[in-house]
Order: C-alpha cells, then sequence, then structure tokens
C-alpha cells in the first residue's frame, strides 16, 4: 500500500487539547460529579490528581490547535488553526478539509491518529455544533473506505498491544525529535498559566513535521530537508 501511496494527497496533522478549566476544583457542581462517575472505579486516586488526564477527554476539554502539513513541489508547507476561540479553528479547519480534502484519494494522517485525533475533533465539532466535514465523518463505512492513516497503526503491524510514542519512533528513525522544549503534559499548563498560544502551536508544527518525516521513512524515502520546509 505505501509503495503507491501518492504522498501529495496526504493531510498531515497534529491536534493540541487543554482542559476546559484548569483545575477540578473549577469544575461546576454538576460536572464534578459527571467527572466523578466516570472515574468511579479509580478511586486510589483523588479527583485533583485524575483531573491532571482531562485533557484527552473530548467531554471535558477543548483543541487549542490544530497543526497540518502537506507535500506541495519540492516542499513541505505547514499550517495551523490556533487561539482561544475553539468553535472558529474548528470551523476554518473544517473549511480546509471541505475544499480541499474530500475525495477517495485524499487521506488524512497522523500519529495514533484513530485513537485520539480522529475521533476528538469529531466530538468537539458536534459539540460546537458543526457539521462533520466528509472526511472526518466516517459514520457507516468499511474499515477500508475509511481514508485514514495512523503511522503507530502502521507500525503495529497487526499487534493491537503495542504502543509506540511519536518520540521513540522520531529517535530509532533518527528524525529530529519534536520534543526539545514541551511534551502534551506540559500543554495544559503553558495554555492556562503561561498563555502561551504561539509555543503550543511552534510544538504541534513539529509533531506534524515529524509524523510526515516518519511515513517517509515507512516508505523507504529521504526525509524533508529544513531548507524544504514553509510555514503559511
Amino acid at each position: 500500500m505505501l509503495e503507491e501511496l501518492k504522498i501529495s494527497n496526504v493531510l498531515f496533522l497534529d491536534i493540541e487539547t487543554a482542559p476546559l478549566v484548569y483545575k477540578y476544583a473549577d469544575l461546576d457542581d454538576n460536572k464534578k460529579k459527571l467527572w466523578d462517575v466516570k472515574f468511579r472505579y479509580q478511586q486510589a486516586e483523588s479527583p485533583e490528581t485524575l483531573y491532571k488526564k482531562a485533557g484527552i477527554y473530548a467531554e471535558f476539554a477543548k483543541v487549542v490547535c490544530i497543526s497540518v502539513g502537506f507535500f506541495h513541489s519540492e516542499t513541505f508547507r505547514v499550517k495551523s488553526f490556533t487561539g482561544k476561540d475553539e468553535k472558529q479553528l474548528l470551523y476554518d479547519f473544517s473549511a480546509l478539509l471541505n475544499e480541499h480534502y474530500y475525495s477517495k484519494k485524499h487521506l488524512l494522517c497522523a500519529h495514533n491518529g484513530k485513537e485520539f485525533d480522529f475521533p476528538f475533533l469529531c466530538r468537539r465539532m458536534l459539540i460546537n455544533g458543526l457539521k462533520l466535514p466528509k472526511a472526518l465523518n466516517i459514520t457507516g463505512k468499511k474499515p477500508w473506505e475509511v481514508n485514514h492513516l495512523d503511522t503507530m497503526d502502521l507500525w503495529k503491524f497487526g499487534d493491537y498491544k503495542n504502543y509506540t510514542s511519536l518520540n521513540l519512533l522520531a529517535t530509532i528513525f533518527n528524525i529530529p525529535t519534536p520534543k526539545d522544549d514541551i511534551d502534551g503534559s506540559d500543554v495544559a499548563r503553558v495554555y492556562w498559566e503561561e498563555n502561551d498560544i504561539l509555543r503550543i502551536t511552534t510544538y504541534c508544527q513539529k509533531d506534524v513535521i515529524t509524523v510526515a518525516q516518519l511515513l517517509l521513512r515507512f516508505k523507504g524515502e529521504p526525509l524533508i530537508e529544513e531548507k524544504n520546509i514553509v510555514y503559511t
């Protein structure tokens, strides 16, 4: 499959998310009860400690950055949708998909995208009252009709118990690591305490570039040179 893949038809993406409120204490009473019910079987940890995971749950978190990348001629172009207005950035991202990535030949690619990025985006779009773009709406589709690539899934080779981080794969394939500043566990703090969207965006863009580099490695092709990466 990868040998036949036309890489210019692939949109690489990564998302960063942050809790809707920073701390468990900031939740209203109803949300606290619902959070407690969700994690009622993990009572060994306090609600405050468990809430540190809130950023990965679409019911309690929001998208603060979507970075995408695509190959165009000799360049790899990177663009980001970011800011505190989640509905607007989701709308703008959806418009990109509807305009440029809507046909059977187009694919979306992310690392652990099938478990996280793609479903999280769908859930937050629906919560914000947005219609799902064709590229993300997989309802009723057969597995082979879903044009989603997942570099972690490709690395599993059918081994469903295996989880491998993007950072580890970047290291073993000699790809410059994206984790040279912050990582996913820092995003909530940087968003809520430092109010530094630019720093989060930079981190997100590095992940997108790394996913593209990884797919090139899987295809046995040379990496993108830094001079050929264009930020738009």
